[in-house]
């Protein structure tokens, strides 16, 4: 895979690379990362060709914009792609008071769900702070799971208007669940999608009807979560899946996949990051790193040359 060819994203003017950078990892989920570690593993994205670049206020209680914002200071604003999220609002708190359960080393702030368009709009205004740019380019509705009615009654009303007016350049929506996506495409105007672990390997659930939905009405899919917390990188009992540990079959599964991988030479690894891309409803695939080396390796990965007889092995279905 070429990780700096650039595709729009839907019908929008919206162009990115195949490869982006997700920036959750920086913001220090499961373990913090050090200020220059984070910086050092934007540099090395942007070394690589890398021009995608995603972030949202709640990775690091709004850590990760600042780290960002910081290290593509020094790089002209039009050379690159910065996709943020809306819908939760940062409140302060005594710095004791709360202990994220995925974020280490955060500010004193806690993240509130606020769907709502004055939200939203005040959202918009401390990303561009934290971030130090002026605009953004994709804002995606951000987990509104429990919150439907009021991300498209509002939050949407919102993007929508600030697409219209030339703000933004595309409206998005970025979910762990295919379904409640399936329901934004039929029922408003999106660019695009980041669907977070529902179209791996592993997880193949949203193939069925949102990704021929999107490929129709030209709604472009950013691949997320390729290795499913984990599992798909080093599937061993322990691992995780959707940020908790994974039941045993799901281990085996993993393991098969992985067997498959090696008798054609390649790495689990590298078929999990470039699988999403085999869809032409996908776009472009986001990869997380905590390091400068990790980033390193998930490139490699995703530039590894993969036999095509290898798709058509991982597409059987297990053996009873």
């Amino acid at each position: 895979m070429n990780s700096h060819a650039k595709v729009h994203l839907g019908r929008s003017q919206v162009l990115v690379t195949r490869l982006g950078l997700g920036t959750a990892p920086l913001g220090g989920l499961f373990a913090p990362v050090a200020h220059e570690d984070a910086l050092r593993t934007i540099d090395a994205a942007w070394q690589a060709g890398v021009r995608f670049f995603d972030t949202a206020p709640l990775y690091g209680h709004g850590l990760a914009e600042t780290r960002l914002g910081e290290a593509l200071a020094r790089r002209p604003r039009d050379s690159y792609v910065l996709a943020t999220k809306v819908g939760r609002l940062l409140h302060p708190v005594t710095a004791a008071s709360v202990e994220s359960a995925h974020y280490k080393g955060t500010p004193p702030v806690e993240p509130k769900f606020d769907f709502s368009y004055d939200g939203v709009m005040r959202s918009v205004e401390e990303s561009l702070a934290r971030l130090r740019v002026d605009r953004i380019d994709v804002l995606h509705i951000h987990d509104p799971d429990d919150h439907y009615e009021a991300a498209l009654g509002g939050a949407y009303k919102a993007l929508a208007n600030l697409r219209s007016d030339g703000t933004i350049g595309a409206v998005g929506a970025g979910m762990n669940q295919w379904e409640m996506l399936q329901r934004f495409a039929e029922e408003a105007d999106f660019d695009c999608f980041l669907l977070a672990g529902r179209y791996t390997l592993l997880d193949r659930s949203a193939a069925a009807s949102l990704l021929p939905l999107c490929e129709r009405k030209s709604i472009s899919i950013i691949a997320g979560g390729v290795y499913n917390s984990g599992i798909l990188a080093d599937p061993r009992a322990g691992a995780k899946f959707n940020y908790e540990a994974a039941p045993s079959p799901l281990v085996a599964e993993a393991q098969r996949l992985g067997r498959i991988c090696a008798s054609h030479g390649v790495p689990l690894k590298a078929a999990a990051i470039q699988f999403p891309l085999m869809h032409p409803a996908v776009g472009s695939v986001l990869t997380g790193a905590r390091s400068e080396a990790e980033f390193n390796e998930n490139l490699a990965m995703f530039e590894t040359p993969l036999p095509p007889a290898l798709w058509s092995a991982l597409s059987e279905p297990p053996h009873a």
